[in-house]
């Protein structure tokens, strides 16, 4: 049991054998159940002559572990990754773009029993459909066109380490059909290449696709899913671990600042409206907002409404919404318009609203703001241009055009 609940306190409880680890707070009735199962697989494990007093805690220093969260979500992910270190089995990792899927890969490696030995990652996305093989397997010189030397392929530089393989479902079915033999005889050949190399490297996956459905559109091999697919690790977004966001907001303050940015710190309205955002782009997107934060802002301390700032940029850009749930009520002025608009927008269906979209948004805007003002002011129209911004006269030809009624003295 520990009060740290982050990936190294489980690394190091499975490390000592402990049959399971239990972080704080736990539910009573979960922990009776887990030591009954502990007291009742006595029989079949062999008890080691001393046991340790107390599980060495790591250090509390979110800037050196591997990963940040100590939410449930994140617990069940350290679990089961303690139990994968000192194993070589494969590993497929899902999850949407930004997750961290690469960051899993690596302290499956770092921690586990190949650490020694080379971690090597490709991305089967950012290869030429007719170059892959040859990256993966190498080639012979004067195999094809160009190939003017030999090329040693990645199997090969990861020998007795880990060959992570991320977007795999971006590869095309002829290298899967090459991927699935050597998984199956554990040797290959470089293009070109006569002799078969023996092949030594713990297999990692990762995609943020649904690999079933490619597979039922014949997209995907079955039997190299099944290959891949031995141990399924499926990473949280970050909107279904919220509670993680301030641990991950201090730990990226305090990366950009060893790289030399100003050091920010963030209000507790900033956190909580952090919170409530979706993160249609995970981690990777908290990130690149604290550099920005940093970088942008000669603010010390980033409030709500620099928060909200950036996001509805970021929204409106991308086109994602900003709310962390179907059912939630709009926080911003942004968020209740973009609401909505998507509202607006789904009543056409696939057909487009009727032109003129524009000014009858801002018509419509334009209406409450101003009626609200001029009942602000009990009327008075020079108090409410000066509130609004506008001139005299400019307010009082859009009470005209917007048939305003004006009262003066109106609580």
């Amino acid at each position: 049991m520990s009060a740290q609940n982050n990936l190294m306190t489980a690394v190091n409880a499975a490390e000592q054998g402990a049959y399971e680890y239990v972080p704080k707070p736990f539910d009573l009735n979960e922990l009776v159940s887990i030591v009954r199962r502990a007291l009742g697989s006595l029989k079949e494990r062999a008890m080691p002559a001393t046991l340790p007093a107390e599980v060495e805690e790591p250090p509390e220093k979110s800037d050196k572990m591997p990963l940040i969260g100590r939410s449930a979500a994140m617990q069940d992910i350290y679990r089961v990754m303690a139990r994968l270190m000192q194993t070589d089995l494969t590993v497929m990792i899902s999850g949407e773009s930004g997750t961290g899927k690469e960051l899993v890969a690596r302290a499956l490696h770092d921690f586990g029993k190949r650490r020694g030995k080379p971690f090597i990652a490709v991305n089967m996305a950012a290869i030429p459909r007719e170059l892959i093989e040859s990256e993966l397997f190498g080639h012979e010189k004067g195999s094809f066109t160009g190939a003017n030397q030999r090329l040693t392929g990645r199997f090969e530089q990861a020998a007795g380490g880990t060959l992570f393989l991320d977007e795999i479902g971006d590869m095309p079915l002829e290298a899967q059909t090459r991927l699935l033999r050597v998984l199956q005889e554990g040797e290959f050949s470089t293009v070109g290449g006569r002799s078969s190399i023996k092949t030594d490297v713990r297999i990692i996956a990762a995609t943020n696709k649904d690999l079933l459905a490619l597979v039922e559109q014949g997209l995907f091999r079955e039997d190299l899913f099944f290959r891949l697919n031995v141990v399924p690790v499926r990473l949280p977004p970050l909107r279904e671990r919220s509670d993680d966001i301030p641990d991950l907001v201090r730990h990226f303050l305090t990366q950009v600042q060893d790289e030399g940015l100003p050091g920010k710190t963030l209000d507790k309205a900033a956190l909580e409206r952090l919170k409530d955002y979706r993160w249609p782009g995970n981690v990777r997107e908290l990130e690149n907002l604290i550099r920005r934060f940093a970088a942008l802002y000669s603010e010390d301390m980033i409030g709500e409404e620099i928060v909200s700032k950036e996001l509805t940029q970021t929204r409106f850009q991308t086109g994602a919404p900003m709310l962390n749930g179907a059912g939630e009520d709009p926080q911003t002025l942004a968020e209740a318009i973009e609401h909505h608009l998507r509202h607006h927008f789904e009543e056409f269906g696939e057909q487009l609203p009727p032109p003129g979209l524009y000014d009858r948004v801002l018509r419509e805007m334009e209406l409450p703001l101003i009626a609200l003002s001029l009942r602000a002011t009990r009327g008075n129209q020079i108090k409410a241009s000066q509130m609004l911004g506008l001139n005299r006269n400019t307010l009082r030809k859009k009470i005209r055009e917007l048939d305003i009624e004006v009262v003066r003295g109106i609580a």
